[in-house]
């Protein structure tokens, strides 16, 4: 059957682009585009909710609560998203070994789904802790879907559209980000009527995934290496590639299933889990550098400076009905910077990307600062600096930190350590998000003017960290970078004469439409 499928038909370049195209953007949608659409949508509705929370109270109790008070519960549904966050990345490893990729992205709808009717039915119920509950529930579908996702990419994409394909996630973030401020406008869910829908309109995503993502194919190194089928392997492969399987990246993965210890053909090999990755002495500079990048991502503050544009943009004069607009050029910088992460990724490599975005955001820190202390003496001009640095630092962290990321546990574990690696790496990621959500209005009143100088420390310790133990991971195989790896922890590493694995010169994801020439499928490896 595998024979028969190999030799069926030629490759079709058109049909290869189409499906893989098709395959991230479902995937995408109902994934890393809900994390950045449900952090933009509850900044709009946040006075609509606050009134909601106070009204209901008073319903309750005849009592109205205080300023701070409704800043406590208001703190809580801002938080739930992040501990949900949480509880998703620990549930992401074992469902994508359970589960499979895909089935997983699938079934993590239910949380967003049931979220939605939590938050639609909340007036009637004049209940604001429902409002809490679902934001939990829709953490816990992007906890699992940021750590799935890109495992799911990278397992599914050639090599040279590897990190342009798992790049992609970072753009569907970014554009469900700017999607969000467009959507949260007060002309269409941003008023006091609609915000429940506003909140709720996470479900339509939900739904097209559940829709279009069946038809498409499950990861075939999750097939072949987790699930032991070789034979849905090749079938997976092929749908991916045009018909046609490439030998030498079937070879590749048979390397890899051997690498993770299968011990016949056929067999399926047992996972990881993230207490075996930290007593793993093979593994631990892989760990140390993605957990470095990991926190580095939610530490070096690119999310709260999100939060702090409003008082900047107020600042620089612009009237506070105006500032929903100007606002919406966050997100867009932080979606253009991201394609054009995915245009250079390919060709700069993803160490230079992610060393290079850290090494800008500590620039501009240190100009946004002298910056925030000059307006604060009252020097001229010196808010539209400020607010020229906001979009700088934002496009600089979409440059490089926001999608490299997460494509290095993909790149640098193999088979069965990836969903345990993802576990340790989304963790620390929400970990982190949450602090910083927490301390950063305490820093702020703090430091003043210089509240940005830990995110500078942030950047600048996260850039010469990476920069000691980060081998570029462009083009090569996992047994190149393992050696790498090696070769940093002084390892003796054996020089192999072997071709490399080569399916075409280097692109990007918005360039799928290359026909790099496939090698036909060697039969008697498969």
């Amino acid at each position: 059957d595998i024979q028969r499928f190999c030799q069926k038909e030629r490759s079709n370049p058109t049909g290869s682009a189409r499906t893989l195209a098709l395959t991230l953007c479902f995937a995408a949608i109902g994934g890393t585009f809900q994390y950045g659409y449900n952090i933009s949508i509850i900044n709009a509705p946040t006075s609509y909710i606050q009134n909601f929370i106070n009204d209901t109270y008073m319903g309750r109790w005849d009592v109205a609560l205080d300023t701070p008070q409704v800043t406590l519960v208001w703190t809580l549904v801002v938080s739930a998203f992040s501990l949900g966050g949480l509880l998703g990345a620990l549930l992401a490893g074992p469902m994508a070994v359970r589960f499979g990729r895909k089935l997983s992205l699938l079934l993590n709808n239910s949380f967003m789904l049931v979220g939605a009717v939590f938050v639609l039915t909340c007036k009637a119920a004049k209940s604001f802790e429902m409002i809490i509950l679902a934001r939990f529930l829709v953490g816990i579908n992007c906890g699992v879907s940021m750590n799935i996702q890109p495992m799911y990419f990278g397992e599914s994409a050639p090599k040279h559209l590897r990190g342009a394909v798992a790049f992609s996630s970072a753009v569907f973030t970014a554009f469900g980000i700017f999607f969000g401020q467009v959507v949260g406008l007060t002309e269409l869910l941003g008023s006091e009527p609609l915000w429940p829908y506003l909140l709720a309109s996470n479900a339509l995503p939900a739904i097209i995934q559940l829709v279009t993502l069946p038809w498409f194919p499950e990861s075939p190194r999750y097939l072949l290496i987790d699930r032991g089928d070789k034979e849905a392997c090749v079938r997976a492969l092929g749908r991916l590639r045009g018909g046609l399987v490439p030998a030498l990246e079937m070879e590749e993965m048979l390397q890899e299933q051997q690498m993770s210890g299968a011990l016949k053909s056929g067999s399926s090999t047992p996972a990881k889990t993230p207490w075996s990755l930290f007593k793993d002495p093979d593994l631990r500079l892989q760990l140390r550098t993605v957990m470095t990048a990991s926190s580095a991502m939610m530490l070096c503050g690119n999310d709260s400076i999100y939060f702090y544009a409003s008082y900047i943009f107020l600042e620089a004069g612009i009237p506070p009905e105006k500032i929903q607009y100007i606002t919406i050029g966050t997100g867009a910088s932080e979606f253009i910077a991201s394609i054009l992460s995915n245009l250079l990724i390919e060709r700069v490599g993803r160490r230079y990307l992610l060393i290079g975005g850290y090494s800008l955001m500590v620039c501009w820190t240190i100009v946004f600062t002298v910056a925030l202390t000059l307006q604060g003496q009252g020097v001229a001009g010196m808010a539209y600096l400020s607010m020229a640095c906001v979009f700088a630092y934002i496009l600089s962290f979409g440059l490089g930190p926001a999608g490299v990321t997460g494509i290095l546990p993909a790149e640098i574990f193999d088979q069965t350590a990836r969903p345990a690696a993802y576990m340790v790496a989304g963790s620390l990621m929400w970990i982190s998000l949450f602090l910083v959500g927490m301390l950063f209005p305490f820093i702020v009143n703090g430091l003043g003017n210089y509240c940005f100088l830990p995110f500078l420390v942030v950047c600048l310790v996260s850039a010469v960290a990476l920069g000691l133990t980060l081998p570029e991971t462009k083009g090569k195989t996992l047994a190149e970078i393992t050696a790498e790896f090696d070769r940093k922890n002084g390892k003796a590493v054996p020089v192999k004469a072997h071709e490399q694995y080569q399916l075409g010169k280097a692109s990007s994801f918005t360039a799928l439409t290359d026909n790099p020439e496939p090698q036909n499928c060697t039969l008697g490896k498969v």
